[in-house]
């Protein structure tokens, strides 16, 4: 039934949902996710950077449903061509029949925040043992590899602009700053694009 399926917001999908998706958002509702989430996951596609992924070392962060009029298998295959990057593309979700730390997993919540089906993206994590000095080392070292804004400092900065914290995100953002010298995370990319990077002892 349209009107009453969201997608549960956490990451980048809060800022980017994609073109297949953001047409469709017919309002946004503030919220916290159900389960523990933190910097526990090495993208691909950002060159190692870290991503926010359900992680039993972190904890609930603030969220956004995106409340889509759509219905709920719609909004299925667009959330997983978003996360396959392959938006546009004729493929459609279907849970793995043997599931790896790399698989995307749709899930759902029934009446979460009035809303009748909610669904969220559910993947591994692959950072076993995060911690601020090793994230903020992956996270320079993909933005020294990528200028178009999909490291993971921006993907961080954005993170915490919209107010997600986890447990380890302001020990983390302490420590590029300390590696980098910069005086906030965008001062950061811009030293490190620019070559006034220098690797902090």
């Amino acid at each position: 039934m349209l009107g009453t399926v969201g997608i549960l917001a956490y990451g980048s999908l809060i800022g980017d949902p994609g073109d297949e998706i953001e047409p469709f958002i017919t309002s946004r509702i503030a919220s916290q996710t159900p389960f523990p989430v933190e910097f526990a996951r090495q993208s691909r596609t950002r060159k190692g950077a870290p991503t926010l992924v359900p992680s039993e070392l972190g904890c609930p962060v603030k969220a956004e449903i995106l409340v889509v009029e759509l219905d709920a298998k719609e909004a299925a295959d667009r959330l997983y061509r978003r996360e396959l990057h392959e938006v546009g593309s004729t493929k459609s979700y279907a849970p793995p029949k043997q599931p790896t730390p790399n698989s995307i997993i749709i899930e759902s919540l029934t009446n979460f925040e009035g809303i009748a089906t909610v669904i969220y993206t559910r993947i591994g994590a692959t950072i076993l043992h995060p911690t601020a000095t090793s994230l903020a080392e992956m996270a320079v070292a993909s933005a020294r590899g990528l200028s178009d804004g999909t490291d993971g400092i921006s993907y961080l900065d954005d993170a915490v602009k919209a107010g997600v914290e986890t447990l380890l995100t302001r020990d983390y953002v302490a420590e590029i700053l300390r590696l980098t010298g910069g005086n906030d995370l965008r001062d950061a990319i811009e030293r490190i694009r620019d070559g006034r990077y220098q690797v902090q002892p």
